[in-house]
């Protein structure tokens, strides 16, 4: 097994349990940003184990011709998270009605952006809240975990161009939600 695993068919093989560690090591924190930002860092903790042990136990289900391993692993994060989806709306709800934390930080840059995130921190999690499931499953792989287009399509195993025009939906709504939160 070469060190720098490839987004290919490492995981083809079900007995190929070496494999299995690398790809642990590569995509762990960026399956554990998205898991948390889609949810909180408590929950994460337990779905991302989840994310590799389904990985792990499915394995010969990976199809390199459908996607690559990085795009199958946000899939099986994404089903997870959907598992969890009135724990979200929940964790939205509770966002949206949070008042802003004071800020702490001294440096006057970090001062402003940090208070205008805080000021629109409510309204986005009500916006995110008043999407479709569908809709924040594109938004948030894109936003969150940043991936492509194609490899959103490959996650959530849709057309491109269902992608695209979710997204294109989806920020529609958002934009409209916030329109004057700005201050």
């Amino acid at each position: 097994m070469s060190t720098d695993l490839e987004d290919t068919g490492e995981l083809t093989a079900p007995e190929d349990l070496e494999a299995f560690p690398a790809v642990y090591d590569r995509y762990f924190d960026q399956i554990y940003a998205y898991v948390a930002g889609r949810l909180d860092s408590q929950a994460a903790d337990d779905l991302v184990a989840d994310v590799f042990t389904e990985a792990f136990r499915h394995r010969e289900r990976f199809d390199p011709d459908r996607g690559n391993l990085r795009s199958w692993l946000f899939g099986i994060a994404t089903n997870l998270v959907a598992r969890h989806r009135r724990t979200e709306a929940r964790h939205y709800r509770a966002l949206a009605r949070a008042a802003p934390e004071p800020d702490t930080a001294s440096h006057e840059s970090r001062v402003v952006a940090s208070v205008s995130a805080q000021r629109l921190q409510p309204e986005l999690a009500k916006a995110l809240a008043g999407l479709t499931a569908k809709e924040r499953d594109v938004v948030l792989l894109a936003a969150l975990a940043e991936l492509s287009h194609e490899e959103i399509a490959a996650a959530l195993d849709i057309p491109y161009g269902t992608v695209g025009s979710r997204l294109n939906r989806a920020r529609g709504k958002l934009r409209t939600a916030l329109e004057g939160t700005e201050r």
